[in-house]
Order: structure tokens, then sequence, then C-alpha cells
């Protein structure tokens, strides 16, 4: 069962107040012929900034396909997806590499750290790549946030699944991002760390300001978004505002697992 999460204190950005990541008519197609699979058949869905969202739906509903393309992991059969006002169609692979780098943040249900690198390194890394050096007010913050303030010196393999994942959360948010794309992101934790990351996620958006869009199967996970996007058959066929794990699950059944 979900805690309900309290309102945005006075002075959270807004949420709807502006568009962090779109989809306009979004068609992708694997294969040809016979055997080809509309994975997204024509979606338009829009994301809005400081706003927790979820993508829910089937397997094979086209869920992940549609974060991907969204975060430009992935080419589009047909149609426009945007990282704020930026078409990914206009970008060279050197742009795209630098918008996913500069302005999109990654949260896997594998944790993707680098194993020879600390915690506070995995952090910074995104901002090492870039050549910059990090804001360290701002670091400081999203560690305190994600509770990792005694396990800086820690590698991966000295840290438990849920710290991995809490470091992953917060490389994510340390470079600042315009959005952070979050896959299951509790798929490789235990229920109550689980309940601890999506905690940290969903007060990364009310008291930092993020924007998170999350794929997840889970109505408990679900039920942390303030915004839920229905997929089946590479079609968008429901939101859900203010979602309940209940509702979810009941939402969940109308459309088929």
């Amino acid at each position: 069962m979900t805690t309900p999460v309290a309102p945005p204190p006075p002075g959270a950005p807004v949420a709807g107040s502006t568009i962090a990541a779109r989809a306009v008519n979004a068609a992708k197609i694997y294969g040809s012929g016979d055997a080809a699979v509309r994975a997204l058949d024509g979606v338009s869905v829009d994301f809005e900034t400081a706003r927790f969202t979820a993508i829910m739906g089937p397997s094979g509903s086209g869920k992940s396909t549609l974060m991907h393309v969204i975060a430009g992991l992935d080419d589009l059969s047909s149609g426009e997806v945007f990282i704020g006002d930026i078409n990914l169609a206009t970008l060279n692979e050197k742009q795209l590499t630098t918008l996913r780098r500069d302005r999109i943040g990654f949260v896997f249900q594998a944790f993707n750290l680098v194993p020879t690198l600390t915690a506070i390194e995995n952090i910074n890394l995104p901002t090492a790549l870039a050549g910059r050096k990090p804001d360290q007010e701002w670091v400081d913050r999203v560690v305190a946030t994600v509770g990792l303030g005694d396990r800086l010196t820690h590698r991966p393999s000295e840290l438990s699944g849920g710290q991995q994942q809490r470091v992953a959360v917060a490389r994510a948010l340390a470079s600042r991002p315009s959005i952070i794309f979050a896959d299951e992101p509790t798929g490789n934790v235990d229920s109550t760390t689980g309940a601890e990351i999506l905690q940290f996620m969903r007060h990364a958006v009310d008291q930092l300001g993020q924007t998170i869009v999350m794929v997840t199967h889970d109505p408990v996970a679900a039920g942390y978004a303030d915004r839920i996007v229905f997929l089946a058959d590479g079609n968008v066929v429901g939101e859900m505002l203010e979602p309940t794990a209940e509702r979810v699950l009941d939402q969940m059944k109308s459309i088929g697992n």
C-alpha cells in the first residue's frame, strides 16, 4: 500500500507549466512485410515539467519503446519526438549524444554503475564526461536527498542493491537534467528498498523540481506518480491523475495483462 503523497510545497515549480518532452504521431515498426511488428502506432503524448509520470501497459504494449524513442535511444519509423523544443530528428549522432549527456538522466533496472569507481565518482561521472565541474551545492543536496552521505567512498561491490540504485538515482539527478527516464527502477530490489527509491524520486520532483518519466508494471510503484499514461498495442488507451495502487490495478485489469 502506498502512502499518500503530499502536494508540492509553496514555491515549488508548478506542474504542467511547460512541456519537458513529447511525442507527436510517433510510430516504430520492427521488421517488414508479414513479420513487421508495430511497437508504436502513432502515439502523441506530452510529459510536463516538474511532474512524475508513469507509463504502464501489458507486456508488448510499447511502453519501453516509447521511453527509448523519446530519450533518443532509438529512432522513430515516423512521427516526431521533442526534448523541450528540440526535435530529435534534426540532430546528428554527435548532437544527440551531447543532448542525452547534458539534458537527460537515466535510471535503469540493472543500476549500470562503473564497478571501479566510488559512489561519488559514479554520481559525478556524467558531469566529468562533459568536461565540467560538478555544482557541489547541488550534488550535496542530491546526496542528502537519497541518503548516501556515509557511502560516498564505497565502490558498487561494497553496496547493497538498494544503495546501488540510490547511487544511480543520484547520478541521474546530479547533472540537473531537463528530464529523467527510469526503466523499471525498482525491478532489482526488494519491496521495502523499492519504496525508498520511489520516495526519493517523488521527493526529487516535489522538492528539487525534477521531471521524471518511469516505465513500470507495478501498480504500487505507479501510485507514487502524479499521472499515468496507459498503453496497449502501441497506442495510448487512457490516462490517470492522482493514481492509487488500487485504481491502477483496476485499470490494468480492464486493458489486459
